[in-house]
């Protein structure tokens, strides 16, 4: 499916009650979720807190978003980033290992944590009472991280083997890794955010520590709370717990700017598989600024005119129409930092060459380059994006998500309908621009999966303690 829509889960989460606060200097403004209302504040130590008001059901999400992903890592320390969220689970000298989770999932809630490119996040959806005592756990492991070597030992076992599970026993996962470093050359996004395999057996304990301490400070962070909440309330709130916490400074970022492609580059995957697969990326340039180009906004219509439903055009016609692949995808993710890829992905038919394949694919996107899309057409993608926002916005989480996701690559929660409305002011003749412009030898990194034996796969592992997502 096309990266235009956030695709997020929905959840059951709960509220908090009101407590006074003193009038503090904020910014709000209507939430683009019906009556909802948010309102950012920030703390003295430089901690912003978004709390988007919705009181629909009592509910309520706190997340708690660091400024690091894998895009910070230094040679030899790949997956760090990855592994650190793991060790946030290991618990502190107030709450052992195993506590957080006991008491979120015996108030009746849910969490978890995933790590990316440019940041770490840990969720709660909680009953509202609770979101004072998820507040006062997540303060403590920013603050108070505490992990023995017999339990850094233990975690990067599991994230070995996660390792294993979702890269090398995947043919895919394979594949992706390996077209990543072969489209960049400079920047940090061709490293695997799970980390190389050699660098996850000689990470050592303080190499865990030291990350931690460098980027887990509260002017790195952002909380978002949503749900039936108080927005001065949470405010209070997050003074008692995460004001008390001392700022520091985060090591300086430096540019690692991607240098221009000079030419096609074409790779092959052998593993063990049933049938080959195809993927062709397109270097294009992600959203910096919202009143920047057009492209970032007409790359994610094309996307969707492609592969946005099963009308969307490489299924009317690669799938149902000329069957030749059985399964298609096209894909871009106009938000994160770093440079971006357009995705084209197939898996051709019993007895279709990759050639032809491949072929059929760029066919799609040149037709939309001389003969532009049809207005009906547009319009119907234009309905369908719009109708997905509205439903997204009905889920507490997936509000909280989508201020975490503009937040993260550099926009304001504020800026959600004006991406919106720029979006649904691309035009068809500014999508057959783009469909014109980035689509050329130049920009490709192409990759194919050579099936091999399955014979040759790796025995299936019994499943691992502390795989938690």
């Amino acid at each position: 499916m096309s990266g235009f829509v956030l695709s997020l889960a929905l959840a059951l989460v709960a509220g908090c009650g009101t407590i006074p606060v003193p009038p503090a200097t904020d910014v709000a403004a209507p939430a683009a979720a019906g009556s909802a209302t948010t309102t950012e504040h920030t703390l003295a130590n430089g901690l912003r807190v978004v709390v988007r008001e919705d009181h629909r059901a009592p509910v309520a999400v706190h997340i708690v978003m660091y400024r690091v992903g894998s895009m910070e890592e230094s040679s030899g320390r790949t997956g760090i980033a990855h592994l650190l969220e793991h060790l946030m689970f290991k618990g502190t000298p107030s709450h052992p290992a195993g506590e957080f989770s006991r008491i979120v999932a015996g108030m009746g809630g849910s969490e978890n944590a995933f790590t990316s490119r440019d940041h770490t996040a840990y969720f709660q959806r909680i009953p509202a009472r609770g979101l004072e005592t998820v507040m006062r756990l997540e303060a403590d492991r920013m603050e108070n991280l505490s992990f023995d070597d017999e339990e850094f030992s233990r975690e990067i076992q599991v994230v070995m083997e996660e390792r294993r599970l979702r890269v090398e026993d995947q043919p895919h996962g394979l594949l992706h890794e390996t077209l990543m470093g072969q489209a960049f050359l400079a920047s940090p996004a061709r490293t695997p955010v799970i980390g190389w395999m050699s660098d996850l057996e000689s990470l050592e304990p303080d190499d865990a520590r030291e990350f931690h301490s460098a980027w887990y400070a509260p002017g790195n962070a952002l909380v978002i709370v949503a749900g039936d909440v108080d927005a001065q309330a949470v405010f209070a709130l997050a003074e008692r717990t995460y004001g008390r916490i001392a700022d520091r400074p985060v090591p300086a970022r430096r540019p690692q700017v991607e240098p221009p492609q000079r030419g096609e580059r074409r790779l092959a995957v052998a593993a063990p598989a049933e049938t080959p697969y195809l993927a062709l990326a397109f270097k294009a340039p992600r959203l910096e600024r919202l009143d920047g180009p057009v492209d970032p906004f007409a790359l994610a219509m094309l996307a969707a005119v492609l592969d946005a439903d099963e009308n969307g055009r490489l299924t009317r016609e690669l799938v149902r129409g000329s069957r030749i692949a059985t399964g298609v995808g096209a894909s871009w993710s106009m938000l994160g930092r770093g440079p971006g890829l357009f995705m084209l992905s197939a898996t051709p038919a019993e007895g279709v060459a990759i050639a032809d394949l491949e072929a059929a694919l760029r066919e799609q996107v040149a037709r939309i380059a001389r003969d532009g899309v049809e207005q009906s057409e547009l319009e119907r993608i234009r309905t369908q994006y719009v109708a997905g926002r509205i439903y997204q916005r009905d889920s507490v989480f997936a509000q909280a998500m989508e201020i975490l996701g503009l937040e993260a690559a550099g926009l304001s929660w504020s800026d959600a309908d004006a991406l919106l409305e720029r979006i649904r002011a691309v035009s068809a003749d500014e999508i057959r621009d783009v469909a014109a412009r980035y689509f050329g030898n130049e920009n490709l990194t192409a990759a194919r999966l050579d099936p091999q034996p399955l014979d040759q796969a790796r025995p299936a592992s019994a499943p691992v303690p502390g795989l938690r997502h």
